[in-house]
């Protein structure tokens, strides 16, 4: 697993970087491509050289977010227990968000900014990884015959505690101060742990 932040190596990665950080601080409506270009320091006419529309630039950092999710989870030579390996993915995703913040504060305004895209999006780029996730659960044994809608049920249950976790940690560090913060962020792991556990041993809820 990485937990290290990848340095843009190109300008064309310096690029998508900046547009990332930007769609994770005012979503995919609260930018504009001329707000992109202007933080990099080129015209609107040269970015959409490299891009094409905002929509495919968008597309690219939402491509980078799910090959990022893809390299965190646990190898086999990790585990064999199909509960254990997923378990530790969950794990790997919180323990990398430090850094990588803006990743979970663009995938919940992905999930909250989406209506309007939702019915003319020609690519999901984070199906692969929704995917990949619903088959490691239907991987342990008390979920192999699980429905579709509660197999993504409870993907959406852990993501969201996942995700929800990274993005509110500025705000409660303001309200409780960052030394209270640090024992909560080790808390949460031992919590995601346990919650974890006790879904993919159970099986779905009748």
């Amino acid at each position: 697993m990485s937990d290290t932040v990848l340095k843009p190596t190109s300008t064309r990665d310096r690029m998508i970087a900046e547009a990332r950080e930007l769609f994770a601080d005012r979503g995919f409506y609260g930018v504009s491509i001329a707000q992109i270009a202007a933080e990099l320091g080129l015209t609107k006419q040269a970015l959409l050289h490299h891009f094409g529309t905002k929509a495919k630039l968008y597309g690219l950092v939402l491509e980078q977010i799910a090959n990022e999710l893809a390299e965190l989870r646990p190898g086999s030579e990790w585990s064999d227990d199909p509960a254990k390996q997923l378990i530790e993915y969950f794990v790997a995703m919180i323990s990398d968000t430090p850094e990588k913040v803006n990743r979970s504060r663009l995938l919940m305004r992905e999930i909250l900014d989406n209506r309007a895209r939702a019915e003319t999006v020609g690519s999901w780029y984070l199906k692969s990884f929704l995917e990949e996730l619903t088959a490691m659960l239907r991987a342990v044994p008390n979920w192999t015959k699980a429905s579709d809608e509660k197999v993504l049920a409870a993907i959406i249950q852990l993501l969201g505690a996942v995700n929800y976790h990274a993005v509110s940690g500025p705000t409660f560090r303001g309200i409780f101060g960052a030394r209270s913060m640090d024992r909560v962020d080790a808390a949460f792991e031992n919590q995601l742990r346990t919650a974890a556990g006790a879904v993919l041993k159970t099986g779905p809820a009748d």
